[in-house]
Formats: C-alpha cells, structure tokens, sequence
C-alpha cells in the first residue's frame, strides 16, 4: 500500500489542476487577469491534464487490487 498511495494522491492533485485549469479556459473561475482565462487553448489543456490525472489514479488502483490478491 505505501506505493499506491503517493500514485492516488499525485494522480488526484493533477485531475484537480486539470479540472482548474479547463474552468478557467472556460471563464467559470479565476481572475479575469490570468492567461488562462477565456483561452480555448486551455480548454483543451486542461482536459488533457485531467485525463493524465485520471489515469494515474486508475494505475493506483489497479496496483492496490493486483497486490490483494
């Protein structure tokens, strides 16, 4: 479980970046100020952040099943 763990919190940080990261690209949050904000670029960005976040927390999990059994 030690090596799942850091895998589980890593992957979660990163989703809720992405997720920041394509609400501000959207105009939902951040300061107007940012250059981020209100760019379609990223949009995207952020999506494909959160996908990478999603997917390393799918590799910790699958880690903590396979060493169950």
């Amino acid at each position: 479980m030690n090596r799942v763990k850091p895998l589980l919190i890593t992957g979660t940080v990163i989703l809720i970046f992405g997720l920041v990261f394509h609400l501000q690209g959207q105009s939902i949050i951040g300061p107007e100020s940012s250059f981020m904000y209100s760019n379609p670029d990223w949009t995207r960005h952020g999506i494909h952040i959160a996908i990478v976040g999603i997917v390393i927390v799918a590799v910790g999990i699958g880690t903590s099943i396979i060493k169950r059994n």
